[in-house]
């Protein structure tokens, strides 16, 4: 009688996924970015906070440019914020800055907020979050006063986003996404779709 070896079960390591460890990647230099000057942050800094290896972020990313090219660009963010018809926009947007925090405990477009302004990588937050943000909405919006009209209603929201997610209003968070979405969805709105 032969015995057929085999080896004993081995417990391979968790696989990450990639879309959430890029996601990891981002979240943490933008966390780093808000506190220290672009120059400043190292990719071990990044990946130590992110919890993986620098080589890592370079598959992912290229080099601590491209990284960082993307943390200082809201396109995706905007695509996010923007998704919805205009008649329903204003809803669609204040839902999706609460869920943001609520869930995922960040919303990308209050980097604005709160990043340092200064220097050049202040002048291109500056730069991305008018022309992929506010300009982008300006471009849906008919009737006068377009930019002005978009720039308001995102000055609304980040507002909502400061309140609910930085500030932390005790009233705010024990009230209902969809009871915050009907109350706040109007004067977003207005400015949309006066």
């Amino acid at each position: 009688m032969s015995a057929v070896s085999t080896p004993p079960p081995t417990s391979a390591p968790p696989r990450r996924d990639a879309e959430a460890t890029k996601a990891a990647i981002l979240k943490a230099a933008r966390h780093l970015l808000a506190r220290h000057a672009h120059a400043d942050i190292t990719l071990k800094a990044v990946a130590e906070r992110a919890g993986v290896s620098p080589p890592l972020i370079l598959k992912y990313f290229g080099n601590k440019d491209a990284l960082f090219a993307r943390v200082m660009s809201f396109e995706s963010d905007a695509d996010a914020l923007l998704d919805a018809p205009l008649e329903e926009l204003g809803r669609h947007m204040v839902r999706h800055v609460l869920v943001s925090q609520s869930e995922h405990g960040a919303d990308p477009l209050l980097r604005i907020v709160f990043a340092p302004l200064h220097g050049a990588q202040g002048d291109i937050l500056r730069a991305n979050f008018r022309t992929q943000v506010t300009d982008r909405l300006t471009e849906r919006l008919t009737g006068p006063d377009t930019g002005l009209r978009a720039e308001l209603a995102v000055a609304t929201l980040l507002g909502l986003g400061v309140m609910y997610g930085i500030a932390r209003g005790t009233h705010l968070r024990a009230t209902t996404v969809d009871a915050l979405v009907d109350r706040y969805a109007p004067a977003v709105q207005a400015h949309l779709t006066p």
